[in-house]
């Protein structure tokens, strides 16, 4: 019998499962895929208020959302950095002054303390203004958060083990029943088809475009609150310009779409904002969009891009609350749903939500749940690190240095890479590690087997693409044969059940 039994593990799911944990409550949680296995893995990658959602008098939403980018970037400074991005003015769009008022609205509405406030900028004598075209004369420069999201889900995940909880990936909810004031849930394994049953006390749907079928087919409920299925799809092309900061692209149909430095040597380009119909699973970017974002970002650059310079795209499908406003406009505020009706076991669905906001989130969500779950803690993540953040917000060019001396035979770029996917539990993985050969097996890029064998170990990785998409981003490095490699190789090894609790 569990406290509380998590449907999805997306970064709602996992961050509701890792508070719940720490207030010491029993969880588990179930996905039917991998972590991070739908939308939260197809995010823009952004720590963010939102500045385009003053537009629509999200005031509130804005504020929170910022007050967490510095919250979020103290838990993790690792895959959580600072970014600078660039608004040149388009004369035709927003005229200047509405973008300085938005701007000091922007830095004044949240918590910022160590991130720097907005400024003008000259383009025609700033860097920034190098790779733009001509007009684009002056511009706007803020600050807001880069994060790796798929690794935001998995160190939630990992810190909810941590504090005791039960994780199960490739796992999916097949029916539910309610008995005697609790929760029989039958779960099947997606490998071996075994079935098992287990109950809980409270039940959270957090199955992302998923929740209203869980809700319905699954549990026999009936929501008030609606999703709004929104496809958002980004590509990625090689790097188009040299310095680290980002743009901010305002175009003709009052959308904006953002061109991001991304994993060194590319660009990240996105997103749209296009209604979706149909299996979320099999959510795919399709011409027009990769049309539109070319066209949006070539208006601005001297470069245009083309379709042919595309290396890699992404879609998902954002589960948001349907206030029925336009697509671009509906609201990326969340809305939590419980329902107990007759005195039954208690459902509590999520509707909506944004990364930057699921810490918040679960907080909401355990605080509407505390009628049923008696001699729970309070509230506990705002200044917790999760695994491997640790160190100061500040500090991660210091981590590197001490782990370039600690493993000075391993490249700089190696231990890089590392020490921003996994922070102070990178001297874990290189534990006993004396020369370069003891990494063992290379697949090409700078992955080896004994990274590997540790994301398998220790956060559920089970195929090339956990690894190689979600885990990391060396897909964009690997060719075909490397991956076919590196899939043949884990299916040869053993699978861990769970991940170790990570050591105090």
């Amino acid at each position: 019998m569990y406290d509380l039994a998590v449907i999805g593990g997306g970064v709602n799911g996992c961050g509701i499962a890792r508070d719940a944990a720490g207030r010491g409550l029993s969880v588990l949680l179930v996905e039917k895929g991998d972590l991070a296995g739908g939308t939260s893995s197809a995010s823009t990658k952004l720590i963010h208020g939102g500045l385009r959602y003053l537009e629509h008098y999200e005031f509130r939403l804005v504020a929170e959302a910022l007050s967490e980018r510095e919250v979020l970037w103290a838990m993790a400074p690792h895959i959580i950095r600072p970014l600078r991005f660039v608004l040149p003015h388009h004369r035709e769009l927003r005229p200047a002054w509405m973008i300085r008022l938005g701007l000091a609205l922007y830095d004044h509405l949240g918590g910022r303390r160590l991130l720097p406030k907005s400024r003008s900028l000259d383009l025609t004598r700033d860097t920034a203004g190098a790779p733009l075209r001509r007009e684009f004369r002056r511009g706007f420069e803020y600050s807001d958060c880069q994060v790796d999201d798929a690794r935001l889900v998995v160190l939630n995940a990992v810190d909810a083990v941590r504090r005791g909880a039960d994780i199960r990936v490739r796992t999916e909810m097949v029916a539910a029943a309610a008995k005697e004031n609790a929760w029989s849930l039958t779960l099947r394994e997606a490998t071996a088809g075994a079935t098992s049953m287990v109950s809980a006390r409270v039940l959270v749907n957090a199955a992302g475009p998923w929740v209203e079928g869980v809700l319905g087919a699954r549990l026999g409920r009936k929501a008030r609150a609606h999703v709004r299925l929104v496809k958002g799809s980004h590509i990625v092309v090689p790097r188009i310009f040299a310095h680290e900061r980002a743009y901010i692209f305002q175009n003709g149909d009052g959308r904006i779409v953002f061109a991001i430095p991304y994993e060194h040597d590319f660009t990240l380009i996105g997103t749209t904002d296009v209604e979706f119909a149909g299996d979320p699973a099999s959510v795919a970017i399709d011409q027009s969009e990769v049309d539109y974002l070319c066209r949006a970002v070539s208006a601005y650059f001297v470069q245009p891009v083309h379709a042919a310079d595309v290396v890699w795209t992404y879609a998902g499908v954002r589960p948001l609350y349907d206030d029925g406003d336009a697509a671009q406009a509906v609201t990326r505020d969340f809305v939590l749903e419980v329902d107990a009706a007759d005195g039954a076991p208690p459902v509590l669905s999520v509707f909506g939500g944004k990364i930057t906001t699921y810490r918040r989130l679960a907080e909401a969500a355990l605080d509407k749940l505390a009628p049923w779950l008696a001699g729970a803690r309070g509230p506990w993540t705002k200044g917790a690190a999760l695994p491997g953040g640790n160190f100061p917000a500040t500090g991660f060019e210091t981590l590197v240095e001490e782990l370039s001396q600690k493993f000075f035979f391993l490249p700089t770029p190696l231990l890089r890479r590392l020490a921003h996917a996994y922070g102070m539990r990178t001297s874990e993985l290189l534990e006993d590690c004396r020369k370069m050969a003891d990494l063992g097996v290379h697949f090409g890029a700078d992955l080896h087997a004994r990274e590997v064998r540790w994301l398998m170990d220790e956060e559920w990785a089970r195929t090339a693409d956990d690894v190689l998409w979600r885990r990391s981003k060396l897909g964009l490095r690997l060719g075909p044969a490397e991956r076919d490699a590196l899939a043949a190789w884990m299916a040869e090894q053993p699978v861990k059940a769970s991940p170790a609790p990570l050591r105090s």
